[in-house]
């Protein structure tokens, strides 16, 4: 049965990123703010998507944590098996995907990824609950509770299912509005853009398989059964 210390922790983290997500969605409504949180337009960055994202995982979380303390293991397995899915392939990998992308540009070139004029739009407070915070909270759930991994095939799959889904997305977007999503795809060239997106999904896939490798070395194998054939 999951600790009671640990079900508190996770009903404060879904709080803390159901209040960025309604907080961020207050400033999008002021008129005065640019255009850059208007009108819808701040689902098509990663760094907000990552936000909802954590929301759901946490919410998931935070149920399944509520239905094993009432009902027991047993009734919730399904809900068990998505929530470490959901983490595995996606709320882990992006979240540190996110923090390290994110800084790793900024001290190289702010101007290509956070340009200086966005600090007199967000708050700095903001801006490290949405590329700082996200990492510290997100290694806190590899070593709060052990997750099955599905097998890699499955895993890195799902995790390029979604990195086509995003980038098609930013793709989208440049051929509606001649404007990039982030200012670094302005520098590049197609090849360039190409090159770009294929190591970010090598980067991304790393991410991945060291949360595997973490996960393992603090609770032992993991991995969801495979289905025995007939």
């Amino acid at each position: 049965m999951t600790k009671t210390s640990t079900c508190i922790y996770h009903f404060l983290v879904l709080s803390w990123y159901t209040f960025l997500n309604y907080y961020i969605s207050q400033e999008g409504k002021d008129e005065v703010k640019p255009k850059i949180l208007a009108n819808g337009a701040r689902w098509k960055y990663m760094t907000l998507l990552n936000l909802l994202l954590q929301t759901i995982f946490y919410g998931v979380t935070c149920l399944d944590d509520v239905l094993k303390r009432t009902k027991g293991g047993k009734d919730v397995k399904f809900l068990t098996a998505f929530r470490d899915l959901l983490f595995t392939t996606l709320a882990f990998p992006v979240s540190t995907f996110v923090f390290l992308a994110f800084w790793i540009l900024f001290l190289y070139n702010r101007d290509l990824i956070y340009p200086k004029v966005l600090d007199t739009v967000i708050p700095v407070w903001l801006n490290h609950a949405m590329h700082t915070f996200i990492f510290p909270i997100t290694l806190a759930e590899v070593v709060l509770r052990p997750h099955s991994y599905p097998s890699k095939k499955t895993g890195l799959t799902l995790l390029a299912a979604a990195s086509i889904a995003y980038i098609s997305r930013i793709l989208w977007l440049y051929f509606e509005t001649g404007t990039w999503v982030y200012p670094v795809f302005a520098k590049l060239s197609p090849l360039g853009l190409a090159a770009f997106f294929s190591l970010s999904y090598v980067f991304i896939a790393s991410i991945y398989l060291l949360g595997e490798k973490l996960n393992h070395w603090k609770w032992g194998d993991k991995r969801q059964p495979r289905k025995k054939r007939k």
